[in-house]
């Protein structure tokens, strides 16, 4: 097999989420722990950093790996979905895993796996660990892909827990009540090992407490020990964070909710500094200064063109939308355009009914089959007092869009990171 035969098979021979929602999801570690074990363990050779969370878990865990770049470390980094291409989730120092790395994995070993049926990120998990084993890495960031207590990232056992935030996300899986969810996200604090918790409730932090308490951890609320002094703008739009240690800390990522995640990467790496990291205010300041560059983060919060303004971000649930309606409430344009789309498992209504109402809307649908169908969120837009037409795809959509607005318009695109990524693949393929 070559690579894209190679992905090919693992899309149609292992439930991928992206694709078919709660069927790819697999219960337990049991597949995890027979893969672990049949290449030998390969998550206890290196160091590892566990990051959970609602939203946020990507943008921390990017720009934390980066920050570890920065500092010296060779730093492996595991995130979910992909963008544009597989090799994304699975990167050292920034680098996507090779291509034949991955047809090597797959055509080596599938006489193991294919008995034990796993799913597709319970394979793709395996993969990042052995890579990150055989390229011997310092340290990996490890974002976990659902939940935390049963994913099957939690075998490892890491310097530092985070938690960025919990919001009503995957409630079929996790529980219908912030607290149900809590329990689940906190499911990857582990004895002995520190946990930062980015933003808490009430109704969340007892389960934080009590998780931590009873496994002797030592946990931290960044939300209570803000590091982020105040917060100013250049003029481009980026943050400028202030804080007691670093006068200017520039932020490459500029969505308001980095402002909240940002507090909770400066309070994980004081711990990590304090358990031994030797981190530089100088590695701070570049990893937070270049995080795009060195890790190939993607559509948060991402300017693609001028004139009109068009930008995409891959916020897709209450939690991440209130940041992008309050962010889009303060841009200057003429006319706000909105291509917006979701998947059919989400909050549909709950995201729906946040949007602004002086926009255009160009209801729209991803290229997975788990996306609502145009026409079905136009009607649920409508419901709610959006105006707008239903395109049958993204490129039509942004099309319709650009026909539509002037050069001081702005064109939003997002409510579901599929939705980015068929802009983003557009974009690249039209380079």
């Amino acid at each position: 097999m070559n690579y894209k035969e190679t992905l090919e098979y693992l899309y149609n021979s292992t439930p991928l989420f992206q694709n078919v929602g709660k069927d790819a999801y697999k219960e337990g570690l049991d597949n995890t722990i027979k893969l672990d074990t049949y290449f030998g363990h390969p998550h206890k050779k290196f160091k590892t950093i566990h990051i959970a969370g609602t939203n946020g878990k990507g943008s921390c865990s990017h720009t934390i790996a980066a920050i570890l770049q920065s500092a010296g470390y060779k730093t492996g980094l595991y995130t979910s979905p992909h963008l544009i291409d597989f090799r994304e989730r699975i990167r050292v120092n920034g680098e996507p895993i090779e291509e034949e790395f991955v047809t090597n994995f797959v055509t080596s070993h599938k006489h193991f796996f294919e008995p034990l049926y796993p799913s597709f990120f319970e394979l793709t998990t395996a993969m990042a660990f052995l890579y990150f084993a055989q390229k011997e890495v310092d340290v990996a960031v490890i974002e976990v892909g659902l939940g935390g207590r049963l994913d099957c990232t939690n075998i490892i056992t890491p310097d530092l827990s985070i938690i960025t935030n919990i919001s009503l996300d995957h409630t079929q899986f996790l529980g219908n009540t912030l607290a149900e969810i809590a329990r689940e996200k906190a499911g990857i604090i582990k004895h002995g090992v520190p946990v930062v918790i980015g933003e808490y409730t009430s109704e969340t932090k007892k389960v934080f407490t009590d998780k931590a308490q009873n496994t002797g951890t030592e946990i931290i609320f960044a939300q209570d020990n803000e590091l982020v002094k105040n917060v100013s703008k250049d003029k481009e739009g980026h943050f400028i964070y202030h804080t007691d240690e670093i006068e200017n800390l520039y932020g490459e990522l500029n969505g308001y909710c980095q402002l909240k995640n940002t507090n909770t990467i400066l309070n994980a790496i004081k711990k990590l500094k304090e358990t031994g990291y030797n981190i530089t205010h100088k590695d701070i300041i570049n990893g937070f200064k270049n995080v795009c560059g060195l890790t190939g983060l993607m559509g948060r919060w991402q300017k693609l063109e001028e004139k009109p303004t068009l930008i995409c971000d891959t916020g897709h649930n209450t939690g991440g939308m209130k940041y992008i309606v309050e962010q889009l409430s303060n841009m200057k344009y003429e006319q706000l355009h909105i291509i917006i789309g979701m998947v059919n498992d989400k909050d549909i209504n709950g995201v729906i009914s946040m949007l602004p109402q002086n926009a255009i809307y160009y209801f729209t649908q991803a290229s997975v089959k788990r996306a609502l169908a145009a026409n079905e969120i136009k009607a649920i837009g409508n419901r709610h007092g959006l105006q707008g037409e239903a395109y049958d795809c993204v490129k039509n959509a942004l099309l319709a869009a650009k026909e539509q607005a002037n050069e001081n318009d702005m064109i939003f695109v997002g409510g579901s990171t599929f939705i980015v990524s068929d802009l983003i693949v557009l974009y690249k393929n039209h380079k």
